[in-house]
């Protein structure tokens, strides 16, 4: 726990703040892809879905998919 403890405060600070804005940064840029993908896949008609192969309960699993998985 010691050597934990050291290899922080030897490290530079603003290099673990930064990587904390950037983390911060990407969670809200996946979040906002997360809300549009599903926002315009909901306002699709039923016929629209269904010529996409895509039914209404698929919709928040392909979002979340759009905006979290690579």
């Amino acid at each position: 726990m010691a050597h934990y403890a050291e290899n922080i405060s030897i490290g530079r600070p603003s290099g673990l703040i930064s990587a904390f804005f950037a983390e911060l940064r990407d969670g809200w840029q996946r979040r906002q892809v997360y809300k549009r993908t599903y926002a315009e896949l909901s306002q699709l008609s039923t016929r629209e879905l269904d010529d996409l192969g895509i039914s209404r309960s698929m919709i928040s699993r392909l979002a979340y998919e759009a905006a979290y998985e690579k």
